[in-house]
């Protein structure tokens, strides 16, 4: 089984940062393209950014210019800096393996909350 290890979550107020981690097996690492989502209450689960095509990046509008994800292939972990956090941020966020021939995978999530 398949297991994408996620953390980093917690409270934070309005305007701060956090930055979540996410571990993945090697194999899943280096063949699947890896990237964040999130859900928020009564939402559905929608794309936060994710790698596309190894190094290039994708984004929602909703989060360009303020979070950023990155990668460390030593340590198959990938990353999510969120700065400038906003209450409409608050999720569950997940992180995703995704391969177009072998399927995809789910991290179990966890919760971002931005409140005052």
């Amino acid at each position: 089984q398949v297991q994408l290890v996620e953390s980093g979550g917690g409270l934070v107020q309005p305007g701060g940062s956090l930055r979540l981690s996410c571990a993945a097996p090697r194999s899943i690492f280096s063949s699947f393209a890896m990237g964040w989502y999130r859900q928020a209450p009564g939402q559905q689960r929608e794309l936060v950014a994710t790698f596309t095509s190894g190094v290039n990046t994708n984004y929602a509008d909703s989060v360009k210019g303020r979070f950023t994800i990155s990668r460390d292939n030593a340590k198959n972990t990938i990353y999510l800096q969120m700065n400038s956090l906003k209450p409409e941020d608050t999720a569950v966020y997940y992180c995703k393996a995704t391969s177009i021939i072998l399927g995809a995978y789910w991290g179990q999530g966890t919760q971002v909350t931005v409140s005052s």
